[in-house]
């Protein structure tokens, strides 16, 4: 039975996300509120580790402050922590405003903002795409001639591949960009760099990755969303040279941020021309589509859970203890269903660890000693469920 003073904690996600977090949260002696969205209450929330609920119906800045304000005349607030990417901003504002510690609203936009990003890390000396803002005229007119299309356009604040437009020539950057309007401010353009994309799911603790695990989109995120594919990613083999210097380029991004403790998601890119590595994005959260089990399938780490472990250990000013760390290999394949409730029972092979049990979707996750056992089951599930289960819809477009 634990004895730690109990510490208020107010988990902040407008998305159904972060049950082991806040599990995990509870279990370290922890009381736990969830601001969350009214449309989300029926979701299945681990109820026993919230002490209670709160509600918005929309996102309101101000609303929410008076609204938390309200609510700290009882209770003393010690944490705000953001689960999903897209709370990172709001909750960073809310800790400025209540001189709550964690990270404030410049270095959020390190995590969050893909113009920030870029502009710190290539002023930090980090690998990046030739890149540009969107702000001056004169700019973009020197960005293309001085840049070679193929260009991505890629909206500053969304998650993910979403927004996201492959530009080929000059006459289509300004239809694009006119097009905009007075949205251009919030969209950049950078140099399309064929290759292969990289993840790395890292913890930090004091300004240090105290853990972090390479793996590999096996089709990348922008192909998948905008080409109707099918989802994978792998572990990378540890030791390979890949591993080290993307072990190595993930710490140095970490550090340039500013990050001293939490979970975070970064991107790479290893240009296909020139095999150099480029830094593409990051976010201080735990990586989406289902990569965190993944992750813990292969290393034993649940990042959530270690999340959670690291805030209440660095708020009450105690050390912090990694568990052991498993090497195994894991791999994830996932695709949108032309069944409502696929059956996957002609899947049978000992490997695999983890089923989606989601309508419309079909998902599962192989571990094994082995990298190339990983690599064999992914393509043979691929061909399968491409073959017998695939289906596909227009990626959601932002942008226009």
């Amino acid at each position: 039975m634990t004895t730690k003073r109990p510490l208020n904690f107010l988990c902040v996600t407008t998305y159904h996300k972060g049950a082991d977090f806040i599990k995990s949260c509870k279990a370290e002696g922890n009381n736990v509120y969830l601001l969350t969205k009214k449309k989300l209450e029926h979701e299945v929330w681990p109820w026993e580790a919230i002490d209670d609920v709160f509600y918005v119906e929309n996102w309101n800045q101000s609303d929410v402050t008076k609204g938390i304000a309200y609510k700290f005349r009882t209770i003393k607030f010690d944490r705000f922590v953001a689960l999903d990417d897209f709370d990172v901003e709001k909750v960073a504002l809310l800790r400025e405003h209540f001189r709550m510690p964690g990270m404030g609203r410049t270095t959020s936009h390190y995590f969050r903002d893909k113009l920030a990003m870029r502009m710190k890390a290539q002023e930090e000396g980090v690998n990046v795409p030739k890149f540009t803002a969107l702000f001056n005229d004169v700019d973009i007119n020197a960005y293309a001639d001085n840049v070679s299309p193929p260009w991505f356009l890629k909206p500053r604040l969304e998650a993910s591949a979403t927004g996201i437009k492959k530009i080929n020539n000059r006459e289509e950057l300004w239809q694009i960009v006119n097009a905009l309007q007075d949205e251009r401010d919030n969209y950049l353009i950078e140099k399309f760099a064929p290759g292969d994309v990289y993840h790395v799911d890292s913890l930090t603790v004091d300004g240090n990755v105290i853990f972090s695990r390479v793996s590999k989109y096996l089709d990348t995120p922008f192909e998948v969303a905008h080409g109707g594919g099918v989802f994978r990613s792998a572990t990378c083999k540890i030791g390979t040279k890949i591993e080290k210097a993307l072990t190595k380029m993930n710490a140095e991004v970490m550090t340039a941020f500013g990050m001293q403790f939490g979970a975070s998601h970064t991107e790479f890119i290893e240009s296909k021309d020139t095999g150099e590595l480029f830094f593409l994005e990051t976010s201080s959260r735990v990586g989406g589509a289902n990569l965190a089990e993944m992750v813990e399938l292969a290393s034993g780490i649940n990042l959530w859970e270690e999340w959670a472990r690291i805030e209440s250990a660095t708020l009450r000013k105690e050390g912090y203890t990694l568990p052991k760390v498993k090497n195994q290999y894991a791999g994830i394949v996932v695709s949108l269903s032309k069944f409502e409730n696929p059956d996957t029972s002609s899947f049978n092979d000992p490997e695999i660890a983890w089923r989606m049990h989601k309508k419309w979707h079909i998902g599962m996750i192989v571990v094994s000693e082995s990298a190339d056992r990983v690599m064999e089951l992914l393509d043979d599930y691929t061909q399968r469920i491409a073959t017998d289960f695939h289906a596909s819809i227009p990626a959601p477009d932002r942008s226009l």
